[in-house]
């Protein structure tokens, strides 16, 4: 989940995303290998952009599950007053929630509508516990990583792959699987095939060098685009705004938020995660 207005080097939170001027403040976790564990104030403004990962969010006393997006999300779009998440890398999420991603696509839902009753409320309980809820989201997602046994190395493999801009055919001949088993297990996985995936991941990489200060036209060329159309086209088509916009932050137009807002919810985990990317 990653904002346009609340992520510095990342995306925005409330929905999967992060929110705009809400005090963001993410570190890597120690116990869940890739994961990352992010807090904010209110939802704010802006917009919560995709970023291939998923959320498990404590938002006023409940427990949420924010789903991998396909595109932009309002940062309110989860009402709260105040947020904490553990941001899981791409592909990890369904082992820990024993649901397949592509049932969560571009969904906000409570766990309780995926966990039975009892079990939602002995967790809720365990994370209220903790005097910082991140420290509660934690525990709870390392015990049920520890439940789950061992990660599947094909998910892993497979986002390394599409990060580094490997072509689908390329990544499917890697791991041993014809494309349309890949789109199968990429569904189950990560909530999109991999095509999506990578679309998305690269948007991630050509956003972070956007906020490095990279020009447009460098920009493309560095993430992988054709050309600074294409770029412009993609930033359109998966953040809602374009790559001007982004660069020129808060207020800079509509539902623009400003590379501070991205760092709330969901990002990209080799960067500050979820990462922090607003739009």
């Amino acid at each position: 989940m990653v904002s346009v207005t609340d992520r510095a080097d990342s995306d925005s939170v409330p929905g999967s995303g992060s929110g705009s001027g809400s005090g963001y403040e993410e570190h890597p976790s120690r116990t869940v290998a890739g994961a990352v564990l992010w807090r904010a104030g209110g939802a704010g403004a802006g917009l919560v952009l995709p970023d291939g990962c998923m959320d498990l969010l404590w938002v006023d006393g409940r427990l949420l599950v924010a789903g991998p997006d396909t595109a932009a999300h309002p940062a309110g779009e989860v009402p709260g007053s105040g947020f904490a998440g553990i941001r899981l890398a791409p592909g990890t999420a369904p082992a820990l929630l024993g649901v397949p991603a592509r049932a969560l696509r571009d969904r906000r839902v409570e766990l309780a509508d995926l966990w039975p009753a009892a079990e939602v409320r002995r967790l809720t309980a365990l994370v209220a516990a903790y005097g910082d809820p991140r420290a509660g989201l934690e525990e709870l997602a390392r015990l049920r990583t520890a439940d789950g046994g061992p990660p599947d190395p094909l998910v892993a493999e497979v986002t390394a792959r599409l990060r580094a801009g490997q072509g689908v055919a390329a990544v499917a001949g890697a791991v041993g699987l014809g494309e349309r088993q890949l789109h199968r297990r990429s569904l189950d996985a990560f909530g999109y095939g991999p095509r999506t995936l990578g679309r998305i991941l690269r948007l991630q990489r050509a956003l972070a060098l956007t906020r490095r200060g990279l020009p447009p036209a460098a920009v493309a060329t560095a993430a992988g685009y054709a050309d600074q159309a294409h770029y412009t086209r993609e930033v359109r088509a998966l953040a809602g705004t374009t790559p001007g916009a982004y660069a020129a932050g808060p207020g800079a137009g509509a539902g623009a938020s400003a590379p501070a807002a991205s760092e709330a919810a969901k990002s990209e985990i080799p960067e500050p995660s979820g990462s922090r990317t607003t739009a």
